[in-house]
């Protein structure tokens, strides 16, 4: 079993956020190899600077990942915006938890080098996404219900 160390940083006023052990439960369970990472869970003016700063878009999205290195162990960053998945989840009618928990997956994911800018990488990355989430305990991410816990 892959190890994780995990440091856990709020900085967001958001109160209905998942708890530190909870994200490094999900985080753990989309491990492929020994990974260190910090998950920081921010609000929409940090997301929004992150986001135009590395990436050039003028917006806060869900979920950034900065992967660091992949030797001696992988190491990088997961941001995860509050504000952004609170919006997201009430939209498609998900559970906040459930999808805090796809995030992360899909952050521990693309630190190990998996993406989804073409077709045949998408479907890979949802699939291994939809196994870890259910897994998990919690719905497919990718199917949108009218009803949200």
């Amino acid at each position: 079993m892959p190890k994780l160390h995990a440091s856990i940083q709020f900085a967001t006023i958001d109160k209905n956020l998942p708890s530190a052990s909870q994200f490094r439960k999900w985080a753990k369970a989309a491990l492929r190899v020994d990974t260190e990472v910090t998950i920081r869970v921010v609000d929409e003016a940090e997301g929004r600077a992150l986001n135009h700063t590395y990436r050039h878009k003028d917006y806060a999205t869900n979920v950034l990942t900065f992967p660091l290195t992949e030797e001696p162990h992988l190491m990088g960053d997961i941001i995860i915006c509050a504000p952004v998945v609170a919006k997201e989840a009430h939209a498609q009618h998900k559970d906040l938890m459930a999808h805090y928990a796809h995030l992360t997956v899909h952050g521990i994911l693309h630190l190990h080098g998996y993406d989804h800018e073409t077709e045949p990488q998408a479907e890979l990355m949802e699939t291994l996404e939809t196994a870890i989430v259910t897994k998990l305990g919690y719905p497919s991410p990718y199917l949108i219900t009218e009803d949200a816990n």
